[in-house]
């Protein structure tokens, strides 16, 4: 088994959801995690206060501004002043949404349950191009890496083939079915914990 399951795997992701590109990554939290570090936003972000606690932790690890928002979302939301979404709960056939980074889960509760994994779709070239070497050590994937001249920092956040394999047999079964959607109110609000007391207005 090669990167290549990997590659078919992006590819059959990004035509269920009718994106141009999808980079397959180790989770969704790293995959928005990537997104931020493509972007480098500067301004203000923001998070629903009801939203898996990764999402907010992400934004402290890489030293962003960031507050949180009352936001009742459903089955996906933006990081405030971005063109990023969390899309983890959201498995809809043609559902991308143009000129974003749309961040996908395929942890073990999600429709399109892995175990673990994610996805960034996107309608730009370069940042796919980027967002691969980034979730792949800096590294492209058709030479070996130390024939490589590494021009991109890289974050080990790829992939497995393994991994891919599950995800093209799966999504052969789980395509056509209808799933429920998530909520905030299917999260806790996060500024009830003592670790973003910091956060509190």
């Amino acid at each position: 088994m090669s990167f290549k399951t990997v590659q078919d795997f992006e590819v059959a992701v990004a035509n269920f959801y009718n994106a141009p590109y999808a980079v397959a990554t180790d989770c969704c939290t790293h995959a928005i995690e990537l997104c931020l570090r493509l972007t480098k936003p500067s301004t203000v972000l923001s998070v629903p206060t009801n939203t898996y606690i990764s999402v907010p932790f992400t934004l402290e690890k890489l030293n962003m501004l960031w507050e949180f928002r009352h936001d009742p979302w459903s089955n996906f939301y933006y990081i405030g002043n971005t063109n990023i979404i969390d899309a983890a709960v959201y498995f809809k056939r043609d559902s991308y949404i143009p000129q974003t980074l749309m961040c996908l889960s395929f942890q073990f509760k999600k429709p399109l349950g892995l175990g673990r994994g994610g996805a960034v779709l996107c309608d730009n070239k370069e940042d796919y191009i980027t967002l691969k070497k980034m979730a792949y050590d800096g590294r492209s994937e058709d030479t070996a890496w130390a024939q490589q001249l590494i021009d991109t920092v890289g974050y080990h956040y790829y992939m497995t083939p393994e991994t891919a394999q599950m995800g093209l047999d799966k999504l052969l079964i789980v395509a056509e079915q209808e799933w429920p959607a998530w909520s905030w109110q299917d999260y806790p609000n996060l500024l009830t914990m003592p670790v973003f007391r910091h956060k509190e207005q």
